[in-house]
Formats: structure tokens, sequence, C-alpha cells
């Protein structure tokens, strides 16, 4: 018996994935590319990946004064406006 490489299972007997939509393209999804219906769809979206279009927004703060910073820190946090 051999172990299924994507949940570490034996294959047979184990729990199938359920199917949901495709992330990409709202079809439903297949065992053989889950989460994705097909290999283009798993392939646009390793493409989005890797071209840096999946980011998480930054906010740069160089410009804030550390002092201002603490200041509005402190506005938003009630155990530091009582002095504890």
């Amino acid at each position: 018996m051999t172990k299924d490489k994507t949940s570490g299972k034996a294959d047979g007997g184990g729990e199938k994935r359920p199917v949901r939509p495709c992330p990409q393209c709202s079809k439903l999804s297949v065992e053989k590319y889950y989460p994705f219906c097909s290999a283009r769809c798993a392939d646009v979206d390793l493409h989005r990946w890797l071209s840096g279009n999946y980011s998480i927004p930054a906010v740069e703060l160089d410009d804030v004064d550390p002092e201002e910073l603490g200041a509005l820190t402190n506005l938003h946090d009630p155990d530091r406006q009582n002095g504890r």
C-alpha cells in the first residue's frame, strides 16, 4: 500500500477532500489538482504568486515621528493610558 503524497494517508479507504469551487474559475475542483479544477488554473495561480500579484499591502512608517507613534498607540491601549 502506498501513501498519498498530499495527506500522508494510505491509498484506499481514506477520506477524500471535499469538492469545492476552483479559486480561479469557480468550476468544481478535481482531486488531482485540488483545490483547482485543472493544471491550467493551478499554473495561473502559481504565476500570480511568482509575479507578486498576491501580496500584503504595507504602510511605510519612515515619515512618522516615533514619539507621535507612541502617543497614538497609547490612545488605543487602556493599560498604557493608566500608566500600567
